[in-house]
């Protein structure tokens, strides 16, 4: 990596906390400037503006937060199981860039019509659609979930629930509203797994944690 490419990476990564936090609108240039060492020139140099430095922080969020949340060893070959593992991975690991989950904090902040940033999210939702539907189906091709269920429904399922439970989880500084989503989806799987597969994995019972000031 050449030293310009670092210094564009370190740009990148010093304003990632920022724009996470406080969305486009909310975060200067002067506070970028003062996180980076850098003055505005030196920042323009690499990005040709604030847009096109929020579009790269936002892959880079996206992509810290799809490896902290999907790396798992289950141990089995079970997509039943993976999904499961999935969705306890996002419940149990805190998002790696402070302020919470890019995918959810991107979505509010496009809503007032920065349109570049908008088709970046949608783009990174469907992605995790696509992993989701993967999952989903192999786990339909192994007879693990009944063969007319919604794969659709499912998938919007998940991520709903995972991602309003974070909403609650920041409001209230809680995890509470995050077991308790878990509990929610370990029940819908229930719904849907063929019976032998569903007995192989015990529902998760919702618990009542201490407030926390962890964030999602």
């Amino acid at each position: 990596m050449s030293k310009g490419e670092e210094t564009r990476q370190g740009i990148i990564e010093r304003a990632a906390p920022l724009f996470n936090q406080r969305g486009f609108h909310g975060c200067s240039m002067s506070e970028i400037m003062k996180a980076t060492g850098l003055q505005k020139g030196g920042i323009y140099r690499h990005f040709s503006s604030k847009e096109e430095l929020a579009e790269a922080v936002f892959h880079y969020s996206v992509d810290a937060a799809v490896k902290s949340r999907t790396e798992i060893h289950t141990g089995s070959d079970s997509p039943l199981l993976r999904l499961r593992a999935l969705i306890a991975r996002f419940v149990e690991t805190p998002s790696p860039i402070p302020g919470g989950c890019p995918l959810l904090n991107g979505a509010i902040d496009t809503d007032d019509g920065n349109e570049a940033l908008r088709a970046l999210v949608r783009k990174a939702f469907q992605a995790w659609r696509k992993r989701l539907h993967a999952v989903i189906q192999d786990a339909i091709a192994a007879k693990e979930i009944n063969d007319g269920t919604d794969v659709a429904w499912l998938v919007n399922t998940v991520i709903g629930t995972l991602e309003g439970a974070v909403m609650l989880s920041r409001l209230e500084r809680s995890r509470e509203p995050l077991l308790h989503a878990q509990h929610t989806l370990d029940l819908v799987l229930n719904s849907v797994a063929v019976k032998t597969a569903g007995a192989e994995s015990k529902a998760l019972q919702p618990t009542s944690p201490a407030r926390s000031s962890r964030r999602n």
